[in-house]
C-alpha cells in the first residue's frame, strides 16, 4: 500500500512538474543570484555558447 501512494504521488509531481514547467522556471528565475548561476552554468557549455551568443550579439561564428 506504501508503495502505491509513494507511485501515485511521483505520477502526480511529474505531471506537475510537466504541466507547469514554465510557471515554475519563470518563479525560479526571479530570483538574481541563481539566474546568476544559471547564465554562468550554462555559458560553460561550448555547445550553448557558439549558438547563443553570436545570435545575441549579432554576429557570425565564421
Amino acid at each position: 500500500m506504501r508503495v502505491i501512494m509513494w507511485l501515485f504521488f511521483l505520477i502526480v509531481g511529474a505531471y506537475a512538474l510537466n504541466r507547469y514547467k514554465y510557471r515554475i522556471l519563470n518563479g525560479l528565475l526571479a530570483y538574481d543570484l541563481l539566474r546568476k548561476v544559471v547564465v554562468r552554468v550554462s555559458m560553460r557549455m561550448p555547445y550553448l555558447r557558439e549558438k547563443i551568443l553570436p545570435q545575441v550579439l549579432g554576429r557570425s561564428i565564421l
